[in-house]
């Protein structure tokens, strides 16, 4: 079995975000950052992680309530989505590999971003607001668009993922989710 970060470790080699190299066996399914050579930390995410790592689970309820996928590879809204949606807003600081050919990792979807762990919380909380707002704004309910505005405007996206990392402590070694 393969060691993480053990030089030439095995798995195919992808260019990161910030143009350095990795090998896939690197990153692990329960691995949230990775101290790149470069100097930065990038958060790693894989399909496998839930999106409750970054959200609520009555919010991702709502959220699969809501969203209608048209994938049979992924027939309910989940991290590949949150990922697709950082991915369109942000294309040049994801770093995405498909290695479900790889019976060696446990996943099939990795992402590694430019950002660090937090910095990417807080980027899909922002994103997930902003798709809420967009829904909300095709409501025929006036109210409803003028509450969520009011709601919004009291919403601290930073103090939030601050508050939300420490409830699920994100933030220990040894935790993953």
């Amino acid at each position: 079995m393969t060691q993480p970060r053990v030089p030439g470790g095995g798995g195919e080699e992808f260019e990161l975000p910030c143009g350095e190299t990795a090998r896939v066996h690197e990153f692990d399914m329960g691995m949230r950052e990775f101290e790149c050579d470069c100097g930065a930390t990038h958060a790693v995410v894989t399909d496998v992680n839930p999106p409750d790592r970054f959200l609520p689970e009555f919010l991702v309820s709502l959220l699969r309530d809501a969203i209608e996928t048209t994938s049979d590879e992924m027939p309910e809204f989940g991290t590949p989505h949150l990922m697709g949606i950082v991915l369109e807003e942000f294309p040049e600081s994801v770093a995405t590999r498909d290695v479900s050919e790889d019976q060696d990792v446990g996943y099939t979807m990795l992402w590694v971003t430019e950002f660090d762990s937090r910095r990417l919380h807080e980027i899909i909380v922002e994103l997930v607001v902003e798709l809420m707002e967009h829904a909300v704004s095709h409501s025929d309910d006036n109210s409803a668009m003028t509450e969520f505005e009011e709601q919004m405007l009291e919403f601290d996206v930073g103090e939030f993922v601050d508050e939300y990392r420490a409830q699920r402590d994100l933030d220990a070694d040894d935790v993953y989710v």
